[in-house]
């Protein structure tokens, strides 16, 4: 394997560097002290980063993408994610690749103006009473002649006030299994301002300010079976085959602001004098460095194994699993560590490392807890010897 990075690589990691530290960092703080993005910010720095190349560029070539292989595309992830994460997800969007799955007239009316910057998605699964379990969901679609009509609640849903739709996953049907009944799952597309769908507020959260979630209510909303997004009672297989990737997605913005967080440390222990000498040259804090850069290279190599597997086609949802649980967990250890170095001032909001600190947090729960990763690890070991 060549560890080596190509000059198409080079650039676009110098590329989207430099757009992240001279037009994203500069509106870090104005979010992270509002809670806010303004929607003349959110417009302002998505025609710049169209204008850069850099917008929907996880897409594929043939539909308006930059067509960048997998681990092409976790580079220029890595180094989006070093800054706020509300100002590199909308203004410089990577629409959901679940969009590739529609049909051409669904690609026309959703696909193509998301990639266009006129038109954001976001994905509705998770509900109240079903997180990691979504077979026990409890929102429905009925069919009623050629229509479908939907009901329930979900939450937790990023950026949907935001959203110009949703692509939701209801439950449809059951089907007996070995295990006994078990719920069909199929995707639909909902337009914001379809009669009988809501989109009210969410919670607020710790981690990534100025990035939204939402509560999506259903009530009898009726739907042309033109919005089903794969086939009826298929749903899993639709995010089965295109949203595994994004456990890697989640990994390689972790190492970016991991990255950051090591950076700052490092300079700050260079810098930082006590008892008559630098601070980096007490054991205390200079094993503390080598610990933070150990895991940080040790999620960097799984991370970007697991992209190189995904283009060979041999990739396994357990490579996935374990890049996604170490990069995230270690993004936990290297903010924390680096908020001890730097004492009471690593809490202050001055520096970014508070921020990351408490983004790191949500990391180990969404696209799959640490636990989910976990379970998914160990089975894949068990199996492999008949257990």
């Amino acid at each position: 394997m060549d560890f080596g990075l190509s000059e198409e690589q080079k650039l676009i990691v110098e590329t989207t560097r430099a757009f992240v530290e001279n037009e994203l960092y500069p509106h870090e703080r104005e979010v992270e002290r509002t809670g806010v993005l303004r929607r003349e910010l959110i417009e302002e720095l998505k025609a710049k980063a169209i204008e850069a190349g850099l917008y929907a560029a996880n897409m594929p070539a043939d539909v308006g993408g930059a067509g960048l292989d997998t681990v092409t595309w976790l580079l220029y992830e890595k180094e989006l994610g070093r800054a706020n994460y509300a100002l590199h997800w909308t203004c410089v969007a990577r629409p959901s690749n679940i969009l590739l799955a529609g049909t051409p007239e669904q690609r026309e009316k959703y696909l193509f103006p998301c990639i266009r910057g006129e038109k954001w998605d976001c994905l509705a699964m998770t509900e109240p009473g079903a997180g990691s379990d979504l077979r026990g969901m409890k929102a429905t679609a009925v069919q009623d002649g050629d229509d479908w009509v939907l009901n329930g609640t979900k939450h937790f849903i990023s950026h949907a006030d935001l959203a110009d739709f949703a692509i939701v996953f209801m439950a449809s049907g059951e089907e007996e299994t070995s295990r006994g009944n078990r719920k069909k799952i199929t995707a639909f597309f909902v337009d914001k301002g379809t009669k009988g769908f809501a989109v009210r507020d969410g919670y607020r959260n710790v981690s990534h300010r100025g990035y939204t979630n939402a509560i999506l209510e259903f009530d009898d909303c009726r739907l042309p079976a033109s919005q089903v997004l794969g086939e009826v009672h298929k749903g899993f297989d639709v995010a089965n085959s295109w949203l595994g990737a994004t456990r890697l997605q989640v990994g390689a913005t972790c190492l970016g602001r991991a990255e950051r967080a090591l950076g700052h440390a490092i300079e700050y222990a260079a810098q930082r004098q006590q008892f008559g000498q630098q601070i980096g040259k007490f054991q205390g804090v200079s094993f503390k460095l080598a610990d933070m850069a150990t895991e940080l290279k040790a999620a960097d190599l799984m991370v970007f194994e697991a992209g190189w597997k995904y283009d060979q086609g041999t990739v396994t949802d357990q490579d996935m699993a374990m890049a996604k649980l170490k990069a995230t967990e270690m993004l936990a250890f290297v903010a924390d560590e680096a908020i001890q170095i730097h004492g009471g001032m690593g809490l202050m909001d001055d520096l970014p490392l508070e921020r990351i600190w408490r983004d790191a947090r949500v990391e180990r729960i969404w696209e799959g807890t640490s636990e989910i990763q976990r379970h998914i690890i160990s089975r894949a070991l068990l199996r492999a010897v008949g257990g």
